[in-house]
């Protein structure tokens, strides 16, 4: 932290620009909402069915139209302006907050009500996600772009701090569908911010033309530049693998722990939120991330996981969840600045809808995969096999990014 202290304008730089300071305030309102329901609605499925794989199931709803399609959401990224994106998902989104938190206090839930929910908020994701990462350049160019992404991973993992603590409140003292209702009114800061923005300061940015085919060519060009497909790749096996903590917390804290309550998986997601936002921080004072660097936040990453895993009590899990956060937050940063540094203008929707796919759109296999392991064995062995994919993953990119660097000294000597 005291490196933070010491450069306040380098590790701040991108809230210098006015757009970006309204949307970052508006997101910082929503996603600690949104962290309220996420907390909320894990709560809410364990209350009606007490199943692990039910709980995954909910988890995975939300991601599965990325799977499916989200390379058609990067394209309409690049095809349309970015904020027109937003208004429509910003909106919908909070809608269907609306409807969840209706249906809970009214006593009307069931978990398939949930399903659907978490089905159309899927729906929205596919669209708002990649449009919401190539917002970011938009509106503070290429130069503070790393800083830009590195503060929205702050912003994130801010509400992740803030949110499940309010929400483990909310639901002891007035119950779930008040996260829920919270939610919903948190969208409209963003829809507040949107309108406040000037438009004559956002960069020009170019959209593609309607033609055949250019989903598949999207595909093509990110898969054939080894950079961002080295990235995509690791992206997907540790969201495939290791994000899953909407699953693995509240059962650690619920099975392994015998916490009955909602406070202490609040705890364990703020502490990760806390851990969070130290290590975006961190990150957003480095102007340029390279692949070496991802490989080590990986490392990282799957060492402290497993120490996660494994702690004694549910204190030590708590603790433990701060580094776990840094070091999931600086991956995430870092393998995101990467793909839009190195893509182009026309292809940079596609890109990011890619990575999309990559760390959310695998949530649909991989949390009931975690579901489903730890039914057969238990929330610490779901953990830890999260965290021995994220070491093999990194350990290899670490290898290939070697053998990158000792090629390049044969051409220059030879």
């Amino acid at each position: 932290m005291s490196l933070i202290r010491r450069s306040p304008s380098r590790t701040f730089a991108a809230l210098k620009v006015r757009n970006f300071r309204l949307y970052f305030i508006g997101q910082l309102i929503s996603v600690s909402g949104t962290w309220m329901q996420s907390v909320a609605q894990g709560w809410l499925v364990l209350q009606i069915t007490g199943s692990s794989v039910d709980l995954g199931i909910a988890v995975a709803l939300q991601f599965v139209p990325i799977l499916l399609v989200g390379s058609y959401g990067g394209l309409v990224a690049d095809r349309h302006e970015k904020r027109h994106i937003l208004y429509f998902t910003q909106s919908a989104a909070g809608i269907l907050a609306l409807i969840l938190g209706f249906l809970v206090s009214t006593h009307h839930v069931h978990v398939d009500e949930v399903y659907v929910v978490a089905l159309g908020l899927g729906i929205v994701n596919l669209f708002d996600v990649p449009a919401r990462q190539a917002f970011v350049q938009e509106m503070v160019g290429r130069d503070l772009l790393a800083n830009a992404v590195s503060l929205n991973s702050v912003l994130m993992n801010s509400g992740r701090l803030i949110g499940p603590g309010i929400a483990a409140g909310f639901i002891a003292l007035v119950g779930t569908a008040a996260c829920f209702f919270a939610n919903a009114g948190s969208f409209l800061a963003v829809l507040i911010a949107l309108v406040m923005m000037h438009r004559s300061e956002f960069l020009p940015m170019q959209t593609v033309e309607r033609e055949k085919g250019q989903m598949r060519l999207g595909l093509r060009y990110a898969f054939e530049n080894p950079l961002l497909r080295n990235v995509i790749i690791a992206v997907a096996v540790v969201g495939l693998f290791a994000y899953n903590f909407g699953v693995s917390l509240p059962l650690l804290a619920r099975v392994t722990f015998h916490e009955h309550s909602a406070a202490h998986y609040g705890i364990l997601m703020g502490a990760m939120g806390l851990g969070a936002v130290i290590g975006g921080l961190m990150v957003a004072r480095r102007s340029r991330p390279s692949p070496k660097m991802l490989a080590l936040i990986m490392l990282g990453f799957g060492l402290v996981m497993a120490l996660a895993a494994f702690a004694p009590t549910v204190t030590w899990a708590e603790i433990a969840m701060i580094p776990v956060g840094a070091f999931s937050i600086a991956l995430i940063a870092t393998a995101n600045s990467l793909l839009q540094l190195n893509s182009s203008q026309m292809m940079r929707g596609r890109v990011m809808s890619l990575y999309s796919i990559a760390f959310l759109g695998t949530t649909p296999i991989g949390a009931p995969l975690v579901g489903l392991v730890v039914s057969w064995s238990n929330p610490r062995i779901g953990i830890f096999m999260g965290a021995a994919f994220a070491l093999l993953t990194g350990l290899g990119l670490l290898l290939q990014q070697r053998q990158s660097e000792r090629n390049l000294q044969v051409l220059q000597t030879a």
